[in-house]
């Protein structure tokens, strides 16, 4: 019997209870903040869904190899676009597919699904083996369906040979930068004193 006193105890003098009224609004409150809670969509995850390591892409035509991109990392994205957020190396072929005929280096790139487009950014370097020309620029992009490469960015050719130099913005080209056109350009030539 003592022990249903403790339970039931009658209020006395000096003890001090939440009122009824207070205790059902603090009640109310809760509920309505959990419900709230329930109703509330957290944004949608928009980063990578897959990463590789060490990649390699390879284009080819008829069997032969055409164009050889290496990477340390690929981020693939769920509307299928891809970013290399390291350095991105890419040899193109000869029409034999044997020997790498130019060598493009860059900071980083990505590959636009809805465009298929594969841009590359960040002290981009092509060098043409058989002409010894180094083009330099900030920003490409190279269409595999098209392909060209081309850019809206301020471009330089230097020949390695003539010490030649060309400047240009813009620039669109063959894949393996066998010809070359200046949408804006100036040539500078160094000519040898006699």
């Amino acid at each position: 019997m003592l022990g249903i006193k403790k339970i039931f105890r009658v209020k006395q003098k000096g003890d001090k209870f939440i009122s009824p009224f207070c205790f059902l609004m603090l009640c109310g409150i809760l509920f309505s903040a959990c419900e709230q809670n329930k109703n509330k969509v957290g944004k949608p995850y928009t980063g990578p869904i897959e990463t590789v390591n060490g990649v390699e892409v390879k284009y080819s035509e008829q069997g032969a190899l055409k164009v050889l991109l290496k990477t340390p990392k690929q981020l693939r994205f769920q509307n299928e676009d891809k970013v290399f957020p390291d350095t991105v190396n890419i040899h193109f072929y000869d029409p034999t597919g044997t020997n790498v005929i130019t060598r493009l280096r860059a900071d980083s790139g990505r590959f636009d699904q809805r465009k298929n487009v594969y841009v590359v950014k960040g002290n981009v370097r092509v060098v043409k083996s058989q002409t010894q020309e180094i083009l330099t620029t900030t920003e490409l992009n190279w269409s595999p369906e098209t392909r060209k490469v081309f850019t809206d960015k301020f471009v330089t050719v230097k020949n390695l040979v003539t010490k030649d130099v060309i400047n240009g913005n813009g620039m669109d080209a063959e894949q393996d930068f066998s010809h070359i056109k200046f949408r804006k350009g100036t040539f500078k030539m160094k000519f040898n004193e006699l």
